[in-house]
């Protein structure tokens, strides 16, 4: 009987957690407030109430169930050409400024924290120096911060989990061992790291690619781009390499190689999967954030509550101005290296951009779950010094920015005059004027082949294309036109739901079958989604 009400107990607690996750997502979404603040609040409010079951975050569970699908899927959405133009600036940040926000929290905390040295500092300093962009980013793309910022950001988020882990692998070795790595062992270590996960990650990569050329079936495919993080991050571990740069190389390879593999249907399916899968992973751990405040406090004793109180301030604050101090001096050492020695046309960040992105410092769900993570023993046997004070300390600042930092961003982007629209670019617009027109140009081809045999045809498809293109066309020279597409739409979306309600109306009557019904629906919900992207 026992573990069956283990098992029930285990069910009631995730099933909590989902309808916790709907509700609050919901809210959320209801308040124009990204969902990690208010889930993250929403868990902190949930875990003093009396009777809501105690569900402890498990730091294996993240890094090895969550961390690598999150990492891909992040990976998948970062624009390969973007990330190699910026790659100055994403560096200076994922390596430049995690080595600062160490060193910094190192040296501010021996002075702050009674029994802090250098070397607990370090491992304060590694966990809290990973940021999480899910919020920073929502807010900026609803805005319409800059794109170059928002490519800069994810890319940050995505990279600086590694260097971070890495970091705090060097700090443990501080710690637990009472042993300090030399220069050159720290080189070689990093070396091996990055260019064994990079490279294992690629070749994992290129056999999923092999496997996805001989497969054309959604749920097969689903499942195995399930798989793929998941292979590429225990490979990499099992040969001590960073899991974490093995699923980004192979995340972002997969997402080039894709439009060669994925047939449409196939690629409709996978991207509704993922979108799906990564918001329910990112929301259960940000409501799971949220929970572990009472277990936290429960394991520090020896200090007040206000005393903790004024410990977590003082720290997060100081996080918080490690990252501005930064990047001021290391967004115009980054601009003069992609100007002088690369001779990218890049303008010189305004103060206010720079200000902006050093208020996106945002921590999330790795910076908790590595301070978890720290071992309870010493090599010696002895406790790990001040092991729930640095747990509180990367609570609090989790705590802090998400909710401080995110909910004072949007005001902040339109008080410094940042926010714009989100329309489209003009990239865009020249993209898909050239698609419309080489689709012309190769329909015109056809029809004098075809002669007049099929002139309805040729008539019907040109004037669908000539539509699109008036779309693209200036307003105050084309508003004739651009009414005639809006109305044009509108007849269109009208007649597919009269088509929807009368085979639904048939499948009721007893005339049409469920399995030709979803056939059909299928059908018009393609046709539906092509007619929502014509502008």
């Amino acid at each position: 009987m026992q573990p069956n009400s283990w098992i029930s107990e285990v069910e009631l607690v995730f099933l909590l957690l989902l309808l916790f996750v709907v509700v609050f997502a919901w809210l959320a979404k209801k308040l124009g407030t990204p969902y990690p603040i208010v889930l993250v609040i929403a868990g902190l409010l949930l875990g003093f109430i009396p009777g809501i079951p105690k569900v402890t975050l498990d730091p294996d569970l993240i890094f090895l169930v969550v961390l690598p699908p999150l990492l891909y899927a992040a990976a998948w959405v970062t624009p390969w050409r973007e990330f190699k133009f910026n790659f100055v600036s994403i560096f200076m940040l994922a390596f430049g400024l995690v080595g600062f926000t160490v060193l910094g929290v190192a040296e501010i905390s021996r002075w702050v924290f009674a029994g802090f040295d250098l070397r607990l500092g370090f491992v304060l300093g590694a966990v809290v120096a990973t940021t999480d962009a899910i919020a920073a980013t929502s807010i900026a793309k609803r805005i319409g911060l800059p794109q170059r910022i928002v490519d800069i950001l994810e890319a940050e988020s995505l990279v600086n989990d590694a260097t971070g882990l890495l970091a705090l692998d060097f700090a443990l070795a501080m710690v637990v061992e009472g042993r300090t790595p030399t220069v050159g062992e720290g080189l070689l270590r990093i070396t091996y790291l990055t260019v064994a996960g990079l490279v294992l990650g690629l070749l994992v990569g290129r056999i999923a690619e092999w496997l996805e050329h001989r497969i054309d079936d959604g749920p097969i495919e689903i499942v195995l781009s399930v798989l793929i993080p998941y292979a590429a991050y225990l490979a990499a571990e099992t040969i001590h390499a960073s899991g974490v740069l093995a699923v980004v190389a192979c995340g972002m390879y997969m997402s080039q190689k894709s439009a060669h593999f994925f047939s449409p249907n196939v690629r409709i399916q996978i991207l509704a999967v993922w979108d799906s899968i990564t918001f329910v992973l990112n929301s259960l751990v940000f409501m799971l954030i949220g929970l572990q405040l009472p277990f936290v406090l429960a394991g520090i004793r020896e200090y007040s509550l206000s005393q903790l109180l004024r410990y977590g301030a003082l720290f997060s604050a100081a996080v918080i101005l490690l990252r501005l101090i930064w990047m001021f001096p290391g967004a115009r050492i980054a601009n003069l290296i992609r100007r002088k020695l690369l001779h990218q046309d890049v303008p010189v960040p305004s103060v206010r951009q720079i200000f902006v992105v050093g208020w996106t410092g945002m921590r999330g769900v790795v910076a908790l779950a590595a301070a978890i993570s720290l071992p309870e023993k010493l090599a010696d046997g002895s406790d790990f010094p001040h092991r729930n004070l640095t747990i509180f300390l990367t609570f609090s600042v989790i705590l802090v920015t998400l909710v401080l930092q995110g909910l004072t961003l949007p005001p902040l982007i339109r008080l410094l005059g940042l926010a714009g629209l989100t329309g489209r670019s003009k990239e865009e617009e020249d993209a898909r004027r050239a698609m419309i027109e080489a689709a012309l140009e190769r329909l015109r081809a056809e029809q004098e082949r075809d002669g007049q045999e099929f002139q309805e045809v040729y008539d019907e498809i040109e004037e669908r294309y000539r539509h699109r293109l008036a779309a693209l066309a200036e307003h105050d020279s084309e508003s004739e036109e651009l009414a005639h597409l809006a109305r044009y739409k509108q007849l269109l979306q009208e007649l597919i739901r009269i088509e929807r309600h009368t085979a639904v109306s048939l499948r009721n009557e007893g005339r049409l079958n469920d399995e030709v019904l979803r056939q059909i629906e299928h059908e018009l919900d393609l046709s539906e989604i092509r007619l929502s992207l014509i502008a």
